[in-house]
C-alpha cells in the first residue's frame, strides 16, 4: 500500500491538533507536548511535524519560546480570519454570539461586494453569479447541493469585483457561510435558500444598479441578523 503524500500527512495532523487547541485540550499555562511525543503520537518524522508546528503557529495558535519550547497562544493572538481557524471555533461549541460576529463582518463585506460589482462585472464573471442562482434552482429539484449552490452564489460576487482582497475573502466567506447557512436553515425549518432574493441582488448587478444591488444583499444578510436575535432571545448566550 503506498503511504499518503506527506502534505496530506502534515495537513491531517494540523487539522488534528489545530481543533484540540481551538477546543482548549491544552492549556495555555502548560507548555504544548513535546517534539518526541507528538511524533511517537503521530507516527511521523520531525520534520513532518514540525511543518505542522509552524503552519499552527502561523495560524497565531502556537508559540515557540526560546528553551522554553511550544506553548499555546491566548485566543486574542488566534488569526481569527483564517478559514481553519473560524471552522474550528464553529466547531468547537455552537454559539450565537460568535455567529453574530461573523455575519455582522459578512454584513461589511457582501453588500458592498455586490454594490461594486454592479459597476465592474463582466460577463463571465455575471454568468458565474447567475450559474449560482441555476444551481440553487437545481438544488430545488434536489440535483444538486443547497449549500454549496448558495455558497457558489455569494463567492462569484466576491470574484465579480474584479478587486484581488475581495476574491482574496473567499475562503473566510465560505467557511462562515457554512455554519451561518446550516444554522438559519435548521431555524427556520428550511434547507433551501430563497431564491427569489438571491436572484434581486444578481438583476441588479447585470443592470448596473449599485445602491440597489447593495441593498438587496443587505437584506439576504440582516434576515439572518433577525434570526439570530430572535434565537438568542429565547436562548441568551
Amino acid at each position: 500500500m503506498r503511504k499518503p503524500p506527506q502534505s496530506n500527512v502534515t495537513h491531517a495532523i494540523v487539522e488534528q491538533l489545530g481543533h484540540a487547541v481551538v477546543a482548549r485540550s491544552f492549556g495555555t499555562k502548560d507548555s504544548f507536548p513535546i517534539e518526541a511525543e507528538l511524533c511517537k503520537q503521530f507516527g511521523v518524522s520531525r520534520t513532518v511535524l514540525r511543518e505542522a508546528v509552524k503552519m499552527l503557529t502561523a495560524k497565531g495558535l502556537l508559540r515557540a519560546r526560546p528553551r522554553q519550547g511550544t506553548w499555546v497562544q491566548e485566543e486574542n493572538h488566534w488569526n481569527l480570519l483564517d478559514p481553519d481557524v473560524l471552522r474550528w471555533l464553529m466547531e468547537r461549541k455552537f454559539s450565537l454570539q460568535l455567529l453574530a460576529e461573523f455575519t455582522e463582518i459578512r454584513l461589511a463585506i457582501e453588500p458592498m461586494a455586490a454594490m461594486i460589482a454592479a459597476t465592474k462585472a463582466t460577463p463571465a464573471s455575471i454568468a458565474q453569479i447567475r450559474n449560482g442562482i441555476h444551481r440553487m434552482k437545481m438544488a430545488e429539484q434536489g440535483d444538486d447541493d443547497p449549500l454549496e449552490s448558495d455558497i457558489a452564489f455569494h463567492v462569484a460576487i466576491l470574484h465579480a469585483t474584479g478587486n484581488r482582497f475581495y476574491s482574496q475573502l473567499e475562503d473566510v466567506v465560505d467557511a462562515a457561510l457554512r455554519i451561518s447557512i446550516a444554522f438559519t436553515n435548521r431555524y427556520k425549518g428550511v434547507a433551501l435558500a430563497d431564491i427569489k432574493a438571491h436572484t434581486k441582488v444578481l438583476d441588479h448587478i447585470e443592470a448596473g444598479q449599485p445602491k440597489r444591488a447593495h441593498a438587496a444583499m443587505t437584506a439576504i444578510i440582516e434576515e439572518v441578523m433577525e434570526l439570530i436575535g430572535q434565537a438568542r432571545k429565547k436562548s441568551p448566550q
